[in-house]
């Protein structure tokens, strides 16, 4: 995307109609991790309390019967001629019982996330949306667009009825992907067909305006399809289940003032103070072309040089080599001088067949050590 510095404007018909300098904010850095994590935390602000009732388990008159009666201490059911007498209650083994730790209203449903962090997130987020590969991979059909970002006149903000924006995005080649979601509309299984959220369906493009002309009720009603102001882009639009690469359709307005929204490398946000882009570690992410070029094997290694092991990559044992010992322990060299004498007295001592007290030096202490013939 950087080495195209300018995105052609399309009229409602398809042809280009102008050009804009590419954002700073669509060549930034793209983090999947950051992306993920933040999305995981944000989506649990929409999550609805949920709890098992206060009474479930408790409903019953049960009273332990002690010791002494060959059963556990465990509450149990009072009465008699039914099968309920007799039977444990209260307890999560127990049937009819609460369960364990039941889920309560306070739990912590919301997760804090760090303004930065959820920034840094929305920056990768368009900076994915950018890339032709990453938005294919995703599964919109964009195969028959002229080219990604798609950037469309600012007359489409003043659309206001449904028919003036399919005729954009037929214009465009852009419907095709609000028919992938028609067809991809099935009846959800299991118990959410009774909690309003009766059916399921796949994302379509996100259209990001500048100013609300009409154009929220023209595309409102396209299945998919969602809208959004460029002041208030968020990471559950733009990265849909936390995956990168959303179809964008950009308004003239809105893609021209994405540099004062984020802001650029050097260049402060005029809407998020004292913002700065996050910058890349390494411009070129090829790290093993980067290794491998003669510029950085030249100095590595120069021509016609063999590699030399160094002495600490080699694991030998101490104990059978003197040269890795004296390393790591300088001393020993001392000590082994110290017993040279000794191992010629004792030769001797062997040769004659005798036993002998010696007088031995070491670590700054004599002793005597006795020698022993074989």
């Amino acid at each position: 995307m950087a080495s195209r510095p300018t995105v052609s404007i399309r009229a409602a018909s398809g042809e280009a109609s102008g050009s804009l300098p590419l954002p700073a904010v669509l060549t930034a850095p793209i983090r999947l991790d950051v992306v993920a994590q933040v999305h995981k935390s944000i989506a649990k602000n929409k999550r609805q309390a949920y709890a098992v009732s206060v009474k479930a388990g408790h409903q019953t008159s049960a009273e332990s019967w002690g010791t002494g009666r060959a059963v556990a201490r465990i509450p149990r059911v009072g009465g008699g001629g039914t099968h309920r007498s007799g039977q444990a209650a209260f307890g999560n083994m127990c049937r009819g019982g609460r369960m364990f730790a039941p889920n309560r209203t306070w739990r912590k449903w919301h997760v804090k996330v760090n303004q930065n962090q959820r920034r840094f997130a929305t920056v990768s987020a368009l900076a994915a949306s950018a890339l032709p590969s990453l938005v294919l991979a995703r599964g919109h059909r964009i195969e028959q667009i002229e080219e990604v970002p798609l950037v469309i006149s600012s007359a489409a903000e003043s659309f206001k009825k449904t028919k003036e924006a399919v005729a954009l995005l037929q214009g465009l080649n852009a419907y095709t992907d609000v028919i992938k979601v028609s067809n991809s509309r099935k009846l959800r299984a299991g118990r959410g067909k009774s909690r309003n959220r009766r059916h399921r369906q796949r994302r379509g493009p996100l259209v990001v305006y500048n100013e609300d002309n009409g154009i929220v009720k023209a595309f409102r009603n396209l299945p998919g399809v969602e809208i959004v102001n460029v002041r208030r882009l968020n990471l559950l639009q733009l990265a849909p289940g936390g995956h990168l690469g959303r179809f964008v359709i950009w308004t003239e307005g809105a893609f021209g003032l994405l540099d004062e929204v984020f802001g650029t490398f050097d260049k402060a946000s005029t809407f998020k103070k004292d913002y700065v882009l996050p910058t890349a570690k390494i411009s070129n992410p090829d790290v093993t072309r980067l290794i491998n070029s003669e510029e950085i094997q030249s100095v590595v290694r120069p021509a016609g040089q063999k590699i030399q092991k160094r002495p600490w990559t080699q694991k030998k044992n101490p104990l059978r080599n003197k040269a890795v010992l004296f390393r790591l322990n300088p001393y020993a060299k001392t000590l082994r001088r110290q017993e040279i004498p000794c191992t010629v007295k004792q030769e001797r001592l062997k040769a004659k067949g005798g036993v002998k007290k010696v007088k031995v030096a070491a670590a700054g202490e004599t002793f005597l050590k006795t020698l022993h013939a074989p």
